[in-house]
């Protein structure tokens, strides 16, 4: 027979708790906090989802890349662009029309442009029919037209370290490379793969493509900061790249750089003051969908070739005399003895 308990005084459980500073199995910890982000991070999307889509037109018709091509592409790519501007004014949208209208000026390399909604855009930043080096940057979340300036200036500070760093008869390049839709950083999207998956095949083709421009022989890096890293990874296979560098990343979605099947170098960096140092690092299972990229890619067991970033914060690794603008002018110039590790 069971005794009733006294007055003020929980009642006694067949069945006792577990020790109360007995710690949860990491990943099972870990589930409700992805499972709470996850649920959260829809209210972004639906909230924006009513914005009316903005008018462009399709993309240029475009002859095979090639140095012969490079000329009259830059100039179909503008031409598209001024009449994206164009339509842009006409639906009420100034923003992204003196977007599109900034890409439509004669200083512009674009080698792709897309004003159909978030937009795409490939820009090149010095002489690519000459350049030694390429570096081509892969953007991470919420980069798209409307914020492509900060992306820009971006690329601009790495080709000024470049000019800088090289000796007269050298080039170098800086692409550009919004070539997907981008994850917005409030979203389900941010913390899966999908728009990765998606994005790896068309970088895949676009090195491959750049390659057939550039001469032969040229150094070809990829520098990819935070999502862009998962899609370095994804499109790691098969990718014609002598380094990788992997900045600012929540994970690739590999166990190490064995699993990705490069034959690149592999570098990763990670500054001090980057918030994504507390994003976990585990991949669940959640609702059907794999959420989280797994191993840190600055971790020993990683096996990444680690270099300093300092105090970068998640937008600083580019910032001017910065130790990892430094470190990634010398990858691009395969100047590897010369990076400085963390």
């Amino acid at each position: 027979m069971r005794t009733r308990p006294k007055a003020g005084c929980p009642p006694t459980s067949p069945h006792p708790s577990p020790h109360p500073n007995r710690r949860r199995p990491p990943h099972r910890a870990l589930r409700p906090l992805l499972a709470a982000l996850l649920t959260a991070a829809i209210v972004a999307p639906l909230t924006g989802a009513a914005r009316p889509e903005i008018p462009a037109p399709p993309p240029a018709t475009l002859a095979p890349l090639t140095p012969t091509t490079l000329h009259s592409t830059y100039a179909a790519n503008r031409t598209n662009a001024a009449t994206a501007a164009r339509m842009a004014t006409a639906h009420g949208d100034p923003h992204r029309a003196a977007a599109d209208r900034a890409l439509a000026t004669p200083s512009r390399h674009l080698l792709a442009f897309d004003g159909r909604g978030a937009g795409q855009v490939t820009e090149v930043l010095g002489d690519l029919a000459h350049a030694d080096h390429i570096a081509v940057l892969v953007p991470g979340s919420d980069t798209s037209l409307d914020t492509y300036t900060r992306f820009h200036r971006t690329a601009a500070a790495l080709y000024t370290d470049l000019t800088h760093r090289t000796a007269p008869g050298t080039h170098v390049a800086v692409i550009a490379w919004l070539g997907y839709e981008t994850p917005a950083t409030i979203s389900p999207t941010v913390a899966t793969a999908t728009r990765a998956d998606e994005a790896a095949p068309r970088l895949r083709a676009f090195v491959r493509h750049l390659r057939a421009a550039a001469p032969a022989g040229a150094h070809v890096s990829l520098l990819c900061h935070s999502y862009g890293s998962v899609v370095c990874g994804r499109a790691a296979p098969a990718l014609a790249a002598d380094d990788i560098a992997l900045i600012g990343s929540p994970g690739t979605g590999a166990d190490s750089v064995a699993a990705l099947h490069t034959r690149a170098r592999v570098w990763a960096a990670r500054g001090s003051g980057d918030w994504v140092a507390h994003v976990p690092h585990v991949r669940a299972d959640l609702f059907g969908t794999t959420v989280g990229f797994g191993t840190d890619p600055v971790s020993a067991a990683f096996g990444a070739r680690v270099f300093d970033a300092a105090g970068a914060d998640h937008s600083g690794y580019f910032t001017p005399g910065s130790a990892s603008l430094a470190n990634l002018a010398r990858i691009t110039l395969g100047e590897t003895s010369e990076v400085t590790h963390a």
